[in-house]
């Protein structure tokens, strides 16, 4: 009959082996994850704001084309959400889409980082930074080629975030916390050491790029047990490690908003268990839950900050055994990680 303590040691045993695998995956060779040595949890909320296609109604498809573009509700559901986590001594770390510093008032974002939530660079246009055709960049370019003509997709990447990071100081006096490529790639920037490289030169230590493959279930309906057991098992392929070129990366954990709701038409009960999953998961295992949200998309599916309070609730019940963090405060502890 095995004690609590021996099923604790193996759960710990089990994702010592899973993360291992999922490292080698990421990087060809297997790595230490230190976080297990570690005696508190890391959650972190992240919002990127940004508009997403189908909110708030399912015909819109035109922020495709102005991703930096927020409308109102966007913008206060930010504000609250910000002010709610703030009330529970955490921290929301944001991302940032360039173009929104083009808009008249950027008081609210400035209010924000007031009150102490870091802003992340999200690139300017929302760019895909894989992409290696023009077409492939973003849609606004597809539109209006000629806003890159004459330029690789490579310097129109590289120009893209130097341009975000710009909009940032001059508009709201910071220096971005940080990156999170647009879109996250299952294998994150491990097959694409020159953008590691590109990064690096830029500044940043770190890079919040993975967010690991996932079922979603039928579309239309809730998720069945084995989907919410599968995702639930993503989070050991979420945690922060360390490339060989020394870049931190910071993955972003499964589910997000976008994926349950807008991919898998979700009730908001059933991205609730997940979440709620996820995060006793992290808890139980001392590990690391990146909540990846946007509220373009939470304002019309969760417009009363169920999973905003639900994390803080996870959180403040686990007591010393959880945290609310920044990504650059799990970075930091990754560090210690053995490069992949």
């Amino acid at each position: 009959m095995h004690t609590p303590t021996d099923r604790h040691k193996s759960r710990r045993g089990f994702l010592a082996s899973a993360l291992s695998t999922g490292l080698a995956t990421a990087g060809g060779a297997r790595g230490h994850a230190s976080h297990l040595a570690a005696d508190k949890a890391y959650i972190a909320i992240t919002l990127d704001l940004e508009m997403s296609r189908h909110y708030p109604t399912w015909d819109q498809m035109h922020w495709d084309y102005e991703k930096g573009n927020l409308d109102a509700p966007t913008k206060r559901y930010a504000v609250e959400a910000a002010r709610r986590v703030k009330a529970q001594g955490g921290v929301i770390h944001f991302f940032a889409v360039g173009q929104t510093m083009e808009q008249e008032d950027v008081g609210w974002l400035k209010d924000i980082v007031a009150q102490g939530h870091p802003v992340g660079n999200h690139s300017y246009d929302h760019v895909n930074i894989k992409a290696k055709r023009a077409s492939d960049i973003q849609f606004r370019f597809q539109r209006a080629p000629w806003l890159i003509e004459g330029k690789s997709p490579a310097e129109v990447i590289a120009g893209n975030i130097r341009l975000a990071e710009s909009a940032l100081k001059e508009r709201i006096g910071i220096a971005p916390a940080g990156f999170r490529t647009p879109g996250g790639f299952s294998d994150g920037l491990a097959d694409r050491p020159d953008l590691q490289s590109l990064l690096m030169e830029m500044g940043y230590t770190w890079v919040s790029s993975k967010y690991p493959a996932h079922p979603i279930g039928t579309v239309g309906q809730p998720p069945d047990r084995q989907v919410l057991s599968a995702i639930v098992a993503a989070q050991a392929q979420a945690q922060p490690f360390v490339y060989p070129s020394g870049l931190i990366e910071v993955p972003m954990s499964p589910i997000s908003d976008v994926g349950a709701f807008r991919n898998g038409r979700w009730p908001v009960g059933a991205f609730l268990e997940a979440i709620k999953s996820g995060v006793t998961w992290a808890i139980e295992e001392r590990a690391v839950f990146c909540f990846l949200g946007h509220p373009s998309c939470l304002v019309v599916t969760d417009p009363a900050f169920r999973t905003i309070e639900l994390m803080c609730d996870l959180v403040r019940a686990a007591g010393d055994r959880a945290a609310i963090a920044d990504l650059g405060t799990i970075a930091r502890r990754a560090k210690g990680t053995s490069r992949l």
